[in-house]
């Protein structure tokens, strides 16, 4: 088959699996005990942080381990909006992954927060200007995500950090898509906090990490031994710490980024361009990216996502018979797979629900060594799938 569904997972690598292997056998100390096996044990998982800290350009003791984003984004805004005395005010946007958006309005429902969603316009692209006017000087935290799961818009985060650095309010933001497609150097990057899922980077489901900058006010809501510096109580997962530091590494170690991307960009652009001149239903969900020559690290989307919407077709027959022609996508956020309410994000975006539910996202990722072909799937058939699109859009869409 051909997988086109990397924004949802993607395949672990060898490495990292190997990595992780001794800290599920033969060396399975409590990190938290002080015999030797517990010694060991701890031993690696501070060289994990130490390795995490070194890809993303932070301290070690800024890097916590959870289980993946969804934890690392309610860790951060619960913590983050709890203990600021700025005020209980908390700045968003409408697009935001749901592990966000719920974090949000439990702070509202249970703890009097209030809150500011900002729109997005038709491509989904935030305004700078309507964050800047949204922050008041009793906002508490601005949660906004790097690059968006569903369009693939890239939202300006050296810009909206600077916004946030101005006016002395924390900046949490979900980096689940970013990392592997933009720079994530929290040296240049100064948000408060950052979330990635390591599953989304080669590494196995249920590891991530959260990163909080020194000296932010933090009131932990896991509560318990006071393990990961008292900011994530529970016996420490050292496998997966170990495993996402080793996917990380690789990550930072696979060669010029412009390079690496410039080529998935062109991949994608060149899907794009194929989809949208021969499938006359399709229509590209976010910004066109430019010419398949042009400088694809210039433009405002991801180069690993290309989602698209089917008038006068239904979405989930669009999915099942890719799938029956061996072509694996999503609807959007395997979140919310199976759900019958259309994508939150393109309604945020001015899409009427009724096509919002047409969505279908191909997510592509960089193959190199290390990440090997699985027994499940081949590389990317362009032709293929665009042939398949066609196929299906004339047989089973409504006539005119």
């Amino acid at each position: 088959m051909i997988y086109l569904d990397n924004a949802a997972t993607t395949p672990p690598f060898e490495s990292s699996l190997r990595a992780a292997w001794p800290w599920l056998t033969g060396e399975f100390g409590n990190p938290s005990s002080t015999h030797e096996l517990g010694l060991r044990a701890k031993d690696a998982l501070e060289a994990a942080r130490t390795s995490v800290a070194h890809s993303l350009l932070c301290r070690p003791p800024e890097i916590t381990f959870t289980s993946g984003a969804t934890e690392s984004n309610n860790l951060a805004i619960k913590g983050i909006a709890l203990a600021n005395p700025r005020g209980r005010h908390i700045v968003s946007a409408k697009t935001e992954h749901s592990s966000v958006l719920e974090s949000i309005e439990f702070l509202v429902r249970h703890h009097d927060f209030t809150v500011t969603w900002l729109d997005v316009d038709r491509e989904g692209r935030l305004s700078t200007d309507e964050l800047r006017a949204a922050v008041t000087e009793s906002t508490t935290l601005v949660a906004l995500m790097w690059i968006n799961n569903e369009s693939g818009v890239i939202h300006d985060i050296a810009e909206i950090a600077l916004i946030c650095s101005q006016a002395g309010v924390p900046l949490h933001c979900d980096a689940v898509q970013a990392v592997g497609q933009v720079d994530v150097d929290l040296n240049d990057y100064r948000v408060t906090s950052l979330a990635i899922s390591g599953h989304k980077i080669g590494a196995p489901k249920g590891s991530g990490v959260l990163f909080v900058r020194s000296g932010t006010p933090f009131e932990s809501v896991m509560n318990g031994g006071g393990q990961e510096s008292g900011m994530r109580s529970g016996t420490e997962n050292v496998a997966w710490a170990v495993a996402i530091a080793d996917a990380l590494e690789l990550q930072r170690k696979r060669g010029p980024r412009a390079e690496r991307i410039g080529d998935l960009g062109r991949q994608t652009t060149a899907f794009i361009d194929a989809v949208l001149e021969n499938v006359p239903r399709a229509r590209l969900v976010g910004p066109r990216p430019g010419a398949a020559n042009s400088n694809y690290m210039r433009n405002d989307r991801s180069p690993a996502i290309a989602s698209f919407v089917f008038e006068g077709l239904n979405g989930e027959t669009i999915l099942l018979e890719l799938e029956r022609r061996g072509i694996i996508c999503s609807s959007g956020s395997a979140c919310s797979a199976g759900s019958t309410e259309p994508s939150h994000v393109l309604t945020a975006m001015g899409y009427d629900p009724d096509l919002a539910r047409t969505a279908v996202r191909f997510s592509f990722a960089n193959e190199f060594e290390g990440q090997p072909k699985t027994a499940s799937t081949e590389a990317f058939d362009q032709d293929r799938v665009v042939e398949a699109l066609i196929e299906i859009t004339t047989k089973f869409g409504v006539a005119d």
